[in-house]
């Protein structure tokens, strides 16, 4: 998709699509286009009640008097209440349109598009990210689309007075890239994407100057990684622990660390899962995504940055090498654990990853996102990921970041109770305690592997990973969730 940015106006002919303000059907863009129309557009509003309200659509096919082949004017609200999120909501909402078109470019007009929480530089930059983010497609493996199922737009060409927004742009396309390198990952088949592919993948985070280490069995072994190579044995599939090194801050300076769940299939291990919606389990590692894709998108902009993030892979299968409920492990810090529920596994992949992370690089912050638990589901539902941890002032920046990107946080509970109830009788530690307050449990657990004093949050992002509904910039499928999240709270409060 090739979007453009111009100060030119308006085509005479083509497809044109504009925003509108509640109650703005007479100034702007929708006057000018009503006055060449000599009315018939106000007259098809007034026809289907069409005022600009959010998320309303009115859509003129060879409207009178014109001869642009389609107008296509969407409402984005009251005026009063428009942000940077609302321009990417209504980018969305015209990207659902258009590309359900025969059109192959289209002209977007944004004269006028700002208000007291946004500039219109702004709020034409991010029209335009929603956009493309809306566009995304995963669809590698049909090959029998029809002619009509296969989009035709090619070509947008964002009029704005605005000079910046295609400034301000560069640097969000880079994060949409990101974006769907993460979401590229989560939908991949599990035939096709499983720990070796998924660090070949990563591979290719060379070319943009991404430092990239891969650990196989044998030297996870020697550094005694049984947690993570325990959910692992099962498997035919090598498991990997994979470090991305971004290096655009101060030579020498401690760096951010990102960690994440990557466990490529999850059948539950021995105790396996139920066969209806197993299938889903191939975006158990959207935390591992999420991870690459931020990587990507702060190498793509040069964030001025150091940043490492450390991915532990594995599928956990059951075969006669699995591990059993009742095994003790121990992990790479000593502590070691009773296995109670094979499928309790990502705080395990999490326990050995987030211990060398700090061993090796020291970080003066660390994030860690994982698809940990059903259990976040029921509490926050699609809405929010479960944020845990005991440092406010962290809290308090990944909450901003959150508000700021869309990619909304929920903190949640985590205390001394939590940690006795993972008590083992017969190693350090338990992983799993009992299903009241499962989130806050697993938390607890991964924070066992948090050196003293270290700056830590964990992020449940089991309910954001995956939608099973279009949402405004995100179509069904892998949403991506944490690359805009993460990039934000870096650029935030790392790179000055």
């Amino acid at each position: 998709m090739q979007i453009a940015f111009t100060k030119s106006a308006l085509p005479a002919t083509g497809a044109v699509a504009a925003p509108v303000f509640e109650g703005g059907l007479k100034e702007g863009v929708f006057a000018a286009l009503d006055a060449r129309s000599k009315g018939a557009l106000a007259r098809a509003a007034a026809t289907v009640n069409f005022s600009g309200k959010k998320d309303q659509v009115l859509d003129i096919i060879a409207p009178a008097f014109l001869e642009n082949s389609r107008i296509l004017i969407i409402g984005v609200g009251k005026k009063a209440d428009f942000t940077i999120l609302g321009a990417e909501g209504a980018g969305g909402l015209a990207a659902v349109r258009l590309m359900r078109m025969r059109e192959k470019s289209v002209s977007i007009a944004l004269d006028g598009f700002d208000s007291d929480k946004t500039t219109i530089d702004g709020a034409a930059a991010h029209f335009a990210q929603g956009f493309l983010l809306r566009t995304y497609r995963f669809d590698k493996y049909k090959t029998k689309l029809e002619p009509d199922q296969k989009p035709q737009l090619a070509k947008v060409t964002i009029h704005t007075p605005s000079t910046k927004a295609k400034v301000l742009f560069a640097e969000l396309e880079k994060i949409a890239q990101g974006v769907t390198f993460t979401r590229d990952l989560v939908s991949e088949p599990p035939n096709v994407l499983y720990p070796e592919s998924f660090a070949a993948r990563c591979k290719e985070l060379e070319a943009l100057g991404v430092k990239v280490t891969v650990l196989g069995v044998k030297e996870m072994k020697k550094l005694g990684m049984g947690a993570l190579l325990g959910v692992g044995q099962g498997s035919a599939r090598e498991s990997k622990l994979v470090a991305l090194e971004w290096k655009g801050g101060r030579e020498g300076k401690a760096p951010v660390a990102l960690v994440g769940k990557g466990v490529c299939f999850d059948t539950g291990g021995i105790s396996i899962k139920p066969a209806a919606g197993m299938e889903d389990m191939k975006w158990d590692m959207g935390g591992a995504g999420a991870v690459a894709g931020a990587i990507k998108a702060l190498a793509m902009r040069k964030a001025k940055a150091n940043v490492v993030g450390v991915l532990g892979l594995v599928e956990n299968m059951p075969d006669g090498n699995a591990q059993r409920p009742s095994d003790v492990v121990r992990s790479m810090s000593g502590q070691t654990i009773e296995i109670i529920n094979t499928d309790a596994e990502g705080r395990l992949v999490l326990a050995d990853a987030i211990w060398w992370t700090q061993e090796v690089y020291k970080p003066v912050a660390m994030v860690d996102l994982a698809t940990l638990t059903g259990a976040i589901l029921i509490a926050l539902a699609n809405e929010y990921a479960g944020l845990f941890t005991k440092d406010d002032a962290l809290a308090a920046q990944l909450l901003k970041a959150g508000e700021a990107t869309g990619e909304l946080l929920w903190r949640m509970p985590l205390a001394k109770v939590h940690d006795d109830v993972i008590k083992s009788d017969i190693a350090d530690m338990k992983n799993t305690g009992p299903r009241e307050g499962g989130s806050s449990n697993a938390a607890a657990f991964i924070g066992r592997f948090v050196k003293k004093g270290a700056a830590w949050a964990h992020l449940d992002i089991a309910g954001k990973a995956w939608t099973t509904k279009d949402l405004p910039v995100v179509p069904k499928g892998a949403t991506g969730y944490g690359v805009r999240l993460l990039d934000e709270w870096i650029r935030t409060n790392y790179e000055k």
